[in-house]
């Protein structure tokens, strides 16, 4: 499995952007590239329209607000990989946080420098919006 994880650190209290990120709805209230999130089977599954075009349906697997994490998976994607788990954690004292974001998967129908590359854009496009919004360090 090939992995990719990276973090930002934000000038922010952790659960202020919990607030915002926390909830498996609520992406495209943070990231760019989603511009819509619709819940299926009874909350545990979202439709993600993407700004441009196509749609990618993600699971989620488990969530934790005490410990400000959420774990979920892709079950549909345009993206060239398979096997996605991914994990989106805030922590932090204070006035400062720091969101974690990885995942695991395996390449498809692409190079896996090339799915590497995908996703960490992916993960860089919501960290540069959420320094936009809370100013990171």
């Amino acid at each position: 499995m090939t992995k990719v994880s990276m973090s930002t650190d934000l000038n922010v209290s952790a659960d202020e952007v919990w607030k915002l990120i926390g909830g498996f709805n609520t992406l495209p209230d943070w990231h760019p590239a989603v511009e819509k999130s619709e819940l299926e089977e009874e909350g545990q599954q979202r439709r993600l329209s993407l700004a441009g075009g196509g749609t990618i349906v993600e699971r989620l697997e488990k969530v934790d607000d005490a410990s400000r994490t959420y774990t979920y998976t892709i079950a549909d994607s345009p993206l060239p990989l398979a096997n996605y788990i991914a994990t989106i954690t805030v922590s932090g004292e204070g006035d400062n946080c720091t969101v974690d974001w990885s995942g695991e998967f395996t390449a498809a129908g692409a190079p896996e420098g090339d799915a590497m590359e995908a996703v960490r854009g992916i993960y860089q496009a919501g960290f540069d919006n959420l320094q936009k919004m809370f100013g990171g360090k």
